[in-house]
């Protein structure tokens, strides 16, 4: 039996994406270094959350879980690799942000702001336009039901 998700995965996860747009906005418009602190660790714990459920369920690591490019590689395979190293990428930035910003506010944090903006915006892009087309659809019915048990879709049917 196939289940009927309303709405469709890729919206969902688009909105997760709007979710943490609102939560950086909140960081990038931070009037003074404690808010601007607390602001980045949201954004911060929310962009691991999520990352690390994209990762499991919509781009899992092909065998070996490396992010180096194997000698014959797909297409589909390339970009969902590329995804998880943007990934890594973004996070490191965050989490560089989050460090410098509990040191004591190191000015370098807020400079970094705008790289992280630039980078978040462009990968979920790519991620909504290219990523999600490919793979949302051809998860199964039970892998996506977790996903949105583990998002937190309060339409999920009951398990």
């Amino acid at each position: 039996m196939t289940q009927d998700f309303s709405p469709p995965l890729a919206d969902l996860l688009a909105r997760e994406h709007r979710r943490l747009d609102e939560l950086l906005g909140r960081f990038l418009a931070a009037a003074d270094r404690e808010s601007a602190a607390r602001a980045i660790a949201d954004f911060d714990t929310a962009l691991r959350t999520h990352t690390r459920l994209e990762e499991e369920y919509v781009f899992p690591f092909a065998p070996g879980g490396r992010l180096l490019a194997p000698p014959e590689e797909s297409v589909n395979d390339r970009l969902f690799r590329q995804l998880r190293l943007e990934h890594v990428q973004i996070r490191e930035l965050s989490g560089m942000i989050v460090r410098q910003l509990g040191e004591g506010g190191d000015p370098r944090a807020f400079a970094l702001a705008g790289n992280l903006a630039r980078r978040w915006d462009a990968h979920t892009l790519r991620e909504e336009k290219e990523g999600y087309p490919v793979r949302v659809d051809a998860l199964g019915a039970e892998a996506e039901l977790e996903l949105r048990r583990a998002i937190g879709d309060e339409r999920s049917p009951p398990g």
